[in-house]
């Protein structure tokens, strides 16, 4: 084990990502809350998980799902009591599981308090909770910036006459972190669900929480690159994060994940270095942008497993110098991970589990968002109507403002849309695929007949008990936390085949990332044994060289 890594649970540890307006509804209104968790919890324990990550659960209007919150010390009323809430964290607690909340400190619901009173004048109180700016000369917006689900991160208030800022949708006004009474706003919310026993924070787009209050303006149509540019790493974002450290991380054993658009690895260090005292860990995005256009986020492109491959080596090489990573594949942010990374028709069964294999043997806190673990994949909806999100709508309206079809732009949506992550869990082939027995709050996936849990409980060959017994294996093997990494085949367009290292133990594991089969030659295959593999009768090595069939992975060790 290098010498610069320390042990801590949160390293160690398992997560699954639960969207829980889509998980399991238990009281018949069609969307999934917090009694239809406690009701699964035995379930998600039997899947060697060891931490839930809840998406935002504070009372909201849902404009964008929750992360618009309108009160953080309430439960979002689709949701629940809190008095559900506590139920439900002390059935963690009693099956040994951690829990860590989505919190939203860049920005709150409109209708949130804050901003209610913030908009009645310019000398209220609350008026320096949020960034207001007069319109420029000829009564334009502030600057040009554009947001994430709007064309301007600009809206104009009649009341006062004065612009608010939004990076995301209008309903959401980002909340002005130069005021220290927001801080301790927030740092108090925090400490609100710390003291009720919570385990900590997954914080949404921590980067933005600093602006560059110079205001430049900036080339709207590179969205992508004004990113890391303009909205994320401010000034004073550092100063911040080591203030959210010393009054709340600090005074408890708890941990902390950014969500990182924007950072670079250069500059991951800066957050997440053990000496730095900010957060803990943080996830990019440098990898899941290898397949979109980075123009117009719509739009599928190919990807390359070479590219995939140098970034994560790019990442994993901050461990060295006293980071700690995370590895997801997919979220409540993007399309269904084996429909993205692997083949979800004629190999789904085969190219999901090759990518659970990769995720539970990188040296990073895996991620595991809910579905994915029965090979859950992307819908192939045609018809606008069907989608939700509201970031599908505003990309329509952008479309067809620069003179697009619609029907171009919704034949995109089954490879990119938000929504082929959020349709609710496949429980069974029955009603609903189990999920409610009222109207769904989105459309059932139509493949749930043959693709649930149920079917896959009892088969020792489906994804669900490859899974459990991935996570096994990684929880049994330490090598498969902290041992070293290294990647031993980077050129190869098909293979990814890395060591895992730890003392004078090796481990190797090799990955197909194709429809072919293809052969691996290599000094590191000399007498290695099976461990584990995707395949009933997996690959082994014949002296320097190893065949895989498509979508096959093995796990090796010394013999």
């Amino acid at each position: 084990m290098s010498q610069s890594i320390e042990k801590a649970w949160w390293k160690e540890t398992i997560v699954y990502q639960i969207y829980p307006r889509s998980f399991q509804d238990s009281n018949g209104d069609g969307i999934g809350d917090l009694r239809g968790i406690i009701n699964r919890l035995d379930y998600i324990k039997s899947l060697g998980v060891e931490t839930i990550w809840l998406n935002p659960i504070f009372k909201s209007p849902n404009d964008d799902n929750g992360y618009d919150v309108s009160d953080y010390r309430d439960i979002m009323d689709d949701f629940g009591t809190m008095q559900d809430f506590d139920e439900l964290l002390a059935g963690m607690k009693a099956r040994g599981l951690r829990l860590l909340l989505d919190l939203v400190p860049n920005h709150s619901s409109d209708e949130h308090k804050w901003f209610q009173e913030s908009r009645k004048s310019k000398d209220n109180p609350y008026r320096d909770y949020y960034y207001w700016k007069p319109p420029r000369e000829d009564g334009s917006a502030p600057t040009n910036w554009v947001s994430y689900f709007a064309p301007s991160t600009w809206e104009y208030d009649d009341k006062t006459g004065e612009y608010y800022l939004h990076l995301f949708s209008v309903k959401q006004p980002d909340l002005n972190w130069e005021n220290p009474t927001v801080r301790r706003e927030i740092y108090d919310v925090m400490k609100f669900w710390l003291d009720k026993g919570i385990d900590g924070f997954r914080i949404d787009v921590l980067p933005f929480l600093s602006k560059n209050l110079n205001w430049p303006d900036q080339t709207p149509e590179n969205f992508d690159g004004n990113l890391g540019h303009f909205y994320a790493n401010g000034p004073r974002l550092h100063e911040f994060l080591h203030e959210m450290h010393e009054e709340v991380f600090s005074k408890y054993d708890c941990t902390s994940v950014g969500e990182g658009p924007g950072i670079s690895p250069e500059q991951a260090l800066l957050y997440i270095g053990k000496d730095r005292e900010e957060i803990h860990t943080l996830y990019h995005f440098e990898h899941m942008d290898l397949d979109r256009d980075p123009f117009n986020w719509v739009k599928p492109k190919k990807w390359s497993l070479v590219e995939f491959k140098a970034i994560n080596a790019r990442w994993d090489a901050i461990v060295e110098k006293g980071g700690w990573n995370t590895a997801f594949l997919g979220n409540h942010d993007f399309p269904r991970m084996v429909s993205r990374w692997g083949n979800d028709k004629q190999y789904r069964n085969e190219s999901a589990k090759l990518l659970h294999m990769y995720l539970l043997t990188q040296r990073a806190t895996p991620y595991i968002y809910f579905g994915d673990e029965i090979g859950m994949t992307n819908v192939d909806w045609q018809d606008i109507n069907q989608y939700d999100d509201l970031q599908v709508f505003d990309g329509l309206n952008k479309w067809k403002e620069a003179g697009g079809d619609e029907a171009e732009f919704v034949s995109y949506l089954p490879f990119t849309s938000r929504d082929n992550a959020r349709t609710p869990f496949q429980w069974s082939k029955g009603e609903n695929a189990g999920f409610t027995d009222g109207k769904p709050w989105i459309g059932i996936n139509e493949n749930y007949s043959y693709i649930n849990k149920e079917s896959q409980e009892d088969d020792e060959q489906s994804i669900l008990n490859f899974f459990r017994k991935m996570t096994r294996l990684r929880r049994e093997n330490e090598i498969l936390v902290y041992g070293d990494y290294q990647d031993i085949a980077p050129s190869d367009p098909a293979i990814y085949a890395y060591t895992r290292t730890l003392g004078k133990e090796e481990w190797l594991i090799a990955m197909n990332f194709s429809d072919l089969a293809t052969s691996l030659g290599s000094g590191h295959l000399e007498n290695k044994k099976l461990v584990f593999g995707n395949y009933p009768e997996s690959a082994t090595p014949d002296g320097n060289a190893l065949r895989l069939q498509p979508w096959e992975a093995v796990i090796l060790k010394n013999e």
